[in-house]
């Protein structure tokens, strides 16, 4: 990563970054966490004490700061303190937000096929990589980055190349959706990026393919506040209501703990209607009881 006027301080946390193999956009993310602090402080941040610390975060809490927000930047602080600066006693003075666990957004297989075949055109692009977003589960930066060599049709194989974590792995591919990217092949014949951006050179941006996602959602008519990543919730869950075994959605969406895939759970409407409460089993003994016995 490498910026214009880099001052030694900078540098110096970039090569400590660098050392321990953190990708270019978590990078980016640190340094811009830090200038913030930098901003807020008015002086180098290496000099800040724990009452500094303190101020920021009363501050940040005072403007109303997103959890998620907060909490990355206080990861970039504890990297910056303790690796950079060498003062790992700061760490004491950072605390973490808690998030607020909500409940996935989840389209129903009707209101995916009403979204897909909505997609705007011109051509089939769009609706080929919202058709993989849903039928292999990938990320958005994911699906961008894929290339047409990734599709291995005779294994029936999508080649996931470095996703989240810088890890490569294998995502499903389904012989309608084959048969998709095929008509889209067959009309734009992309070379290199599976789906090529402006300009070609470049691929599709996740914000180009979430507006696209958007109008899709509108013309369908769906008014859950559904986003684009929404339709890889909507894979697992509906992998989920077919019995599929839990431990595979967790290959399949390539997460690193079991705990992330089941959240799927939670929202797996199919499952929870199919699945017997013990009331109606205590009631079934209660019954049985009342038939042999009699009413108290």
């Amino acid at each position: 990563m490498k910026e214009e006027k880099t001052t030694p301080l900078r540098q110096r946390m970039i090569e400590d970054m660098d050392i321990r193999g953190l990708c270019e956009k978590t990078q980016k993310g640190h340094i811009r966490c830090i200038k913030h602090f930098a901003a807020f402080l008015g002086r180098s941040p290496d000099t800040a004490t724990p009452d500094d610390l303190r101020a920021y975060q009363l501050q940040m809490t005072k403007d109303a700061v997103s959890a998620s927000t907060f909490n990355v930047r206080i990861i970039s602080l504890r990297f910056f303190f303790s690796v950079t600066c060498g003062r790992e006693e700061m760490k004491r003075y950072m605390q973490f937000h808690r998030q607020p666990r909500k409940l996935p957004v989840v389209l129903s297989v009707e209101e995916v096929a009403k979204l897909l075949a909505s997609v705007p055109g011109p051509g089939l692009k769009y609706r080929a990589a919202l058709g993989i977003s849903y039928g292999a589960g990938l990320r958005a930066s994911e699906l961008c980055h894929l290339k047409v060599r990734d599709i291995d049709s005779q294994r029936m194989l999508i080649h996931v190349d470095q996703g989240k974590g810088s890890k490569d792995r294998q995502a499903m591919l389904s012989p309608s959706l084959l048969e998709i990217l095929r008509q889209y092949w067959r009309e734009s014949r992309p070379e290199g990026w599976l789906f090529p951006g402006l300009p070609k050179i470049s691929p599709l941006s996740p914000r180009q393919l979430n507006r696209a996602f958007m109008a899709a959602k509108d013309m369908a008519g769906i008014t859950k506040p559904a986003t684009l990543h929404t339709l890889r919730h909507s894979f697992a869950t509906h992998l989920l209501e077919a019995n599929t075994d839990v431990r595979i959605i967790q290959v399949l969406l390539g997460h690193a703990k079991l705990s992330t895939t089941a959240r799927s759970a939670h929202v797996a409407t199919k499952t929870i209607q199919s699945t017997v409460s013990p009331f109606e089993q205590m009631k079934l003994v209660q019954d049985r009881v009342l038939r042999t016995e009699g009413p108290p």
